[in-house]
């Protein structure tokens, strides 16, 4: 049986709780990369507390810090901060029970000299490295996100597959966005693919609309999963309840899940 997960909506629990229970669901939680709250123990054990109170799923990940974080970038002082935002959401997965932080690469694909490439592939190497060894017991997804191709993740993703506890992100979305057909993505990383990201756009722009309200080849995507990354979980990954709802039902009648 697949396993789906929402984004919870802290504002709308029971909404959220009704669906978990009809759908079987469970959360990836999108609160925990938002520095005001990483910053401050109280908001996050007060967050945590009100998901608790409501009840959790059996299955719970986390999406983790990204707003200006470069773990590999050249400057000391954004790699000590890009590090301790990545080890605060860690640590808040760890509180709520999550089985999974998602982080994005932040690779930027218009640099392109063989100097930024190298660098970004040793530094992240090492950085993962270290943080999967610290965590044994939580798994860490790399998200791809502004990459034209699959290449760079691929290597990346070789260079840490000894360790259990990686995996690929793989968001459809912005696969389809790239320069890149989006089997050569699950192809190439399909290996490595762990957790999946869906959601729906014009073509143009990264919009998270509901699945099934947008242009992208969900008939593609379903082909994909089941030859490549099968066994994946996978995100829809709309804020909007109604988002939330057409794209179950849609997954449903096409008969992605039951």
């Amino acid at each position: 049986m697949k396993q789906i997960l929402i984004i919870p909506d802290k504002n709308n629990l029971k909404g959220c709780t009704e669906l978990v229970e009809k759908y079987g669901l469970g959360y990836e939680y999108n609160d925990f990369f938002i520095p005001d709250i990483l910053d401050d123990y109280s908001k996050t054990e007060a967050l945590i507390s009100t998901y608790k109170k409501q009840g959790l799923p059996s299955y719970t990940t986390v999406h983790g810090a990204f707003f200006d974080v470069v773990p590999f970038s050249v400057d000391s002082r954004i790699r000590d901060i890009s590090k301790l935002r990545i080890e605060q959401s860690i640590d808040a997965a760890k509180m709520i029970g999550a089985k999974a932080v998602v982080f994005h690469t932040n690779y930027n694909p218009f640099l392109k000299s063989e100097d930024y490439v190298k660098t970004w592939l040793e530094t992240n190497t090492s950085f993962w490295k270290e943080i999967l060894e610290k965590n044994p017991m939580i798994n860490i997804y790399l998200e791809n996100t502004f990459e034209f191709n699959p290449i760079i993740l691929e290597e990346l993703s070789r260079n840490l597959s000894d360790y259990a506890n990686y995996g690929v992100c793989f968001d459809y979305a912005h696969a389809a966005l790239s320069q890149v057909n989006v089997e050569e993505w699950a192809k190439r990383l399909g290996q490595y693919i762990k957790h999946v990201h869906i959601n729906d756009n014009d073509g143009i722009s990264d919009l998270h609309l509901a699945w099934g309200k947008g242009k992208l080849d969900r008939f593609k995507f379903y082909e994909c999963y089941e030859k490549y990354m099968k066994g994946a979980s996978v995100l829809i990954e709309t804020s909007s309840h109604e988002n939330k709802i057409n794209s179950l039902k849609k997954l449903e009648q096409e008969g992605f899940f039951k």
